[in-house]
Parts: C-alpha cells; sequence; structure tokens
C-alpha cells in the first residue's frame, strides 16, 4: 500500500509524519501533476473526491515520484528559513512605507538604496526624524522602529541559521558560490537526500533536468524545464550565478558550452544540472557523516 499526497508544503506535512509514524509508505504529488489530471479529467471543478483521484492517477502514471520523509534537521532548517523570508518579505514592505513617508517630508533625507538594513543609516534616519512634528514624522519614526526591530530578528535568524547548517552540511558549505543561507535552503527543501534514489531524480524534482529538444536539426539543444521544486530550483540557480563571477570548474564548464555552439541560458542550463549533480553528493557525503557521527555516539 503506497499513500500519494498533494506536495503542499505545511499543509500536508501532519498527514505524512501520521502516515511515516504508522509505517506506511507515501509518496509527494507536485501540485502541477495534479493541475494537469484535473484538466483532461472526465469531472470539472475541484472538490476533494475529484483532488484525491487527480492525486492517485498521477501517482500511477509516475512510478519514481519522491519519497516523502521527515528528517528533523532539515525540517528544523526549513522552517527557520521560511520564517526568515517572512520577515525579510516584512520589512521590505515597511521600508518601502518608510520611504514614501521620507519623501513626503523632505526628499533630501532619502537613505541610499538598499541601506536601511545597516545600523548607520537606520541611526542617521531616526536622527532627522527626531523632534519633527506631524502624523507623517509619528509614522515614520513609527515605522522605523519596526525596521529595526526586524533587522534584529532577521539577523539573530541568520546566526541560528548558520550554527546549524554549519553543522549539517559542512560539505556543502564548502562549495564555491554556497552561503549559510543558500545550503539551509538546499537542506531544508531536500528534506532528506536518502529520498532521491540518484542524482537525477534529485535534479528532476528541483526542475533542472534539460528538456532536450529533437525537433528538426536542432538536435543538441536543451529547454528549460517548468516544472519541479522552484526553491531549489532557485537557490542552485544562485550558486551558478555566483560560480559565473568566479575562477573555477563552474565558470570553465559554462565557457565550454558556450564554446559548443549553446546560447546563454542554454549553457546556464548546462551548468546547474551539473551543479545539481555536485549538490546531491555534497548532501549525500554530509548525510553519511551525520549518521556515522550519531552511531559513533551511540
Amino acid at each position: 500500500l503506497v499513500w500519494a499526497i498533494e506536495d503542499c508544503r505545511h499543509l500536508s506535512a501532519r498527514l505524512e509524519r501520521d502516515l511515516l509514524t504508522a509505517g506506511q509508505s507515501v509518496v509527494r504529488v507536485p501540485p502541477k501533476m495534479m493541475a494537469e489530471q484535473r484538466r483532461i479529467a472526465r469531472t470539472r471543478g475541484k472538490s476533494d473526491p475529484i483532488d484525491a483521484a487527480a492525486v492517485a492517477r498521477a501517482a500511477l502514471r509516475e512510478p519514481d515520484l519522491p519519497v516523502a520523509s521527515h528528517d528533523e534537521t532539515s525540517r528544523e532548517l526549513k522552517l527557520l528559513v521560511d520564517r526568515r523570508d517572512d520577515l525579510v518579505k516584512h520589512r521590505t514592505a515597511t521600508i518601502n512605507r518608510l520611504l514614501w513617508r521620507v519623501h513626503e517630508l523632505e526628499p533630501a533625507w532619502a537613505p541610499k538604496p538598499r541601506s536601511l538594513d545597516v545600523a548607520k543609516h537606520q541611526r542617521i534616519l531616526a536622527d532627522r526624524l527626531a523632534g519633527v512634528s506631524g502624523i507623517v514624522a509619528e509614522l515614520a519614526r513609527e515605522e522605523l522602529s519596526d525596521v529595526v526591530e526586524l533587522t534584529g530578528r532577521i539577523n539573530e535568524l541568520e546566526r541560528r541559521i548558520a550554527g546549524l547548517v554549519a553543522q549539517a552540511a559542512p560539505t556543502l558549505l564548502a562549495m564555491p558560490g554556497v552561503g549559510a543561507l543558500t545550503a539551509a535552503k538546499l537542506v531544508g527543501e531536500a528534506a532528506g537526500i536518502t529520498r532521491f534514489k540518484s542524482e537525477a531524480a534529485f535534479a528532476r524534482h528541483a526542475g533542472i533536468a534539460p528538456i532536450p529538444v529533437w525537433s528538426g536539426n536542432t538536435r543538441g539543444r536543451v529547454r528549460l524545464t517548468r516544472s519541479g521544486n522552484r526553491q531549489l530550483n532557485a537557490a542552485i540557480h544562485r550558486i551558478a550565478v555566483t560560480q559565473l563571477r568566479l575562477d573555477g570548474l563552474g565558470k570553465s564548464y559554462y565557457d565550454k558550452k558556450k564554446a559548443e555552439g549553446m546560447s546563454t541560458p542554454e549553457a546556464l542550463r548546462c551548468l546547474k544540472r551539473r551543479l545539481a549533480r555536485v549538490v546531491f553528493n555534497h548532501l549525500t557525503t554530509d548525510h553519511a557523516a551525520s549518521a556515522t557521527g550519531l552511531a559513533a555516539a551511540a
């Protein structure tokens, strides 16, 4: 018996944990597969029975779907990274409102772009707003106070994430172009690297496996994959873009693909596919080292 569950991030986590605790086998169905099944089904609309049938059909059609697992370390990192992302979005919205107030009060007081997450520029703006009368200045001071508070919470989360990821994925963290937040995103979204049977399955789950173009005389070209986990895809994309600015294997591989006649997007897709393999190997190495350490401690 295999349970197929739509991969709804936090919404399906409790159901998955209960099934796994009961010793059941669970696979995750990407929402995009369900949407396609609903589109071609005889029944129209969206309801629980229709969704259940769409999940079942997708699982039967795709035998190699990712297996559900709940690794505590990866789950903790995912929750912390998601929380930081939410706070960053909240801070960005608050900063935008604050800049409107400042522009209304005195355009010359506007801070440098992307500088209000730095304590120095926060103090400069606070000094300028101090003592200014009126409701606009009052709201600006309150919003600046919110920005300062949010920045402190974001920085505290970043320090906590950096400490956890240094223990969970030291090999991945040493990879060129990988910072603490990117490594934490990879560990959290992978949700246990052992649930993937191969690096190809991991690349496909991340939406990084390029689609070959075979029509006409275009053999050898690849096109973009729009499916998969977009968070994993974005993290590996950041690594690729960073490595293109560095002298190393990543840039050499990219230049080689360009020399073969590939366009810039195609060469970047090939580099991301190669990096997916490297990331998978590093995550596998870190998991094995962690398992060995736990066994030795026991």
